[in-house]
């Protein structure tokens, strides 16, 4: 994954939701970093667009200056006035392009030879396959066109299909970008490296030495005005599907040849086929107590807003050893953690006390960080266990090596045309093969209160050791 430094070339982006909430939050913002950190493009256009019109352009200029003075801290206005000079809006839908085509075609060709093109679509899957159509028709999905679509790709396995073969009529696997912003996080990066750099670690990386791999992401959040996305998709399609599986991808991976987009995808996707079909028996869907009172809800709605279960990888490396993935709304903590539990060895030399066993966790936030559990003697004249905790912050000082923000960093390798951290056809495929059984015959959705960690179902899922989270 070592890309070039050299500038992109020439872009027109073209943001499709341009006025939504991912906009808002994290692409203009993304924009916003990158140009500030001097890694766009000399020359570039942002033209947004969506169904209904912000008005004129300086109006739209305006709402997304908004965005960035809420999302940026100490926001430059220099630096904001030069990205905003080259927003301008039109109106399109999937029954008509035309004047959004006239518009990109013409930022286009004011850039100049060797320009390319960055087609955003972030807009629900419902609307993504028409929309699709579209940039075929209009001709702006040409050959200088990269595409991104955001997750989840499809809701179930037909639709993923249908949706494949529609980006397949208007483009090419390699102009592609399935993106999932967990893979542009630091620390899922940093699995590759602590894993394969370190010959303390990738030894013991296996089921001689582990016991079981959870992979926990609770957030304290409730559903915060996504009733209507929730009730059409859930969280077993949201998270599971895309985000949690796609870091067991990195987990179980043999090691790639290259770190190249080619190798390491290849690899992650053997770990896919390798897994088994998810058992609706060792699933946990949960709803949280007020989930139906949120706005754009159904009164007698049955959509889990939680997921725990257990799953297999049938490799050499994994036989046998339990994967936990979890996930949730309105939980007790905000967290990204995988938790790697090892045997523990034969503990009667120190006595009867049950010590437990080492575990190494990974928090995947955007500093990453690491912590391992041990033991050592208890200072004094007997010879006792105790607990102790090895901390590695790998925060950097220099801000020179600061971690680019997830999507910053999946923005910057779609301009340079590296998929590395995008997620491939037959990936995405696989893992709807997987989640077919669930889909087809869902477990019921329990009740849960709100800042709890799920049904009692899902904490007893893991045995008598329990989740990482809570902490001990």
């Amino acid at each position: 994954m070592t890309s070039t430094q050299e500038s992109p070339a020439p872009q027109v982006f073209v943001l499709f939701g341009a006025t939504g909430d991912l906009a808002k939050r994290k692409l203009f913002p993304g924009l916003y970093k990158l140009a500030a950190a001097g890694r766009l493009p000399e020359d570039y256009a942002v033209i947004g667009s969506g169904r209904h019109s912000p008005g004129s352009d300086d109006d739209f200029r305006a709402k997304i200056r908004e965005g960035l003075q809420e999302f940026v801290d100490d926001l430059d206005d220099s630096i904001a006035d030069d990205l905003l000079g080259r927003l301008s809006f039109e109106v399109s839908d999937s029954d008509d392009g035309a004047d959004l085509a006239a518009a990109v075609k013409k930022a286009f060709e004011g850039l100049g030879d060797g320009a390319k093109k960055l087609v955003y679509l972030s807009v629900p899957p419902s609307a993504m396959e028409p929309m699709i159509g579209m940039l075929g028709r209009e001709g702006i999905a040409d050959e200088d066109a990269h595409i991104v679509t955001e997750k989840p790709f499809g809701t179930d396995l037909k639709s993923a299909r249908k949706l494949d073969a529609a980006l397949k009529k208007v483009s090419s696997e390699d102009r592609i970008f399935r993106i999932d912003h967990f893979l542009g996080k630091e620390a899922v990066q940093n699995i590759l490296a602590l894993r394969f750099a370190n010959g303390l670690i990738e030894p013991a990386w296996n089921r001689d030495h582990l016991c079981s791999v959870q992979i926990d992401v609770p957030e304290e959040l409730t559903v915060e005005g996504r009733g209507s996305f929730y009730e059409a998709t859930g969280c077993f399609r949201d998270m599971i599907s895309t985000h949690l599986s796609q870091v067991l991808g990195f987990v179980a991976m043999e090691p790639p040849v290259h770190l190249d987009a080619t190798s390491l995808r290849n690899e992650k996707s053997k770990v896919f086929q390798a897994m088994r079909p998810i058992d609706p028996k060792r699933v946990v869907f949960g709803q949280y107590e007020g989930y139906r009172d949120e706005d754009d809800v159904a009164d007698d709605s049955e959509v889990e807003t939680f997921v725990a279960l257990e799953v297999f990888v049938d490799t050499e490396r994994w036989q046998g050893v339990p994967f936990y993935l979890r996930t949730g709304k309105a939980l007790g903590a905000t967290r990204r953690t995988i938790t790697l539990t090892f045997r523990t060895p034969p503990m009667g030399r120190f006595g009867d006390d049950d010590y437990g066993p080492n575990e190494l966790v990974l928090e995947l936030t955007d500093s990453p960080k690491i912590a391992v559990d041990l033991y050592a003697k208890r200072p004094g004249p007997t010879m006792e266990l105790t607990s102790t905790t090895m901390h590695l912050d790998l925060a950097q000082d220099d801000s020179e090596d600061a971690p680019l923000e997830a999507y910053e960093r999946l923005l910057l390798d779609v301009m340079r045309g590296d998929q590395t951290l995008f997620t491939r056809s037959d990936e995405v495929d696989r893992l709807w093969q997987l989640c077919e059984p669930v889909l087809k015959d869902p477990p019921p959705t329990q009740p849960y209160a709100a800042g709890s960690w799920g049904p009692d179902d899902a904490v007893a899922m893991p045995g008598e050791r329990g989740w990482r989270l809570p902490d001990a």
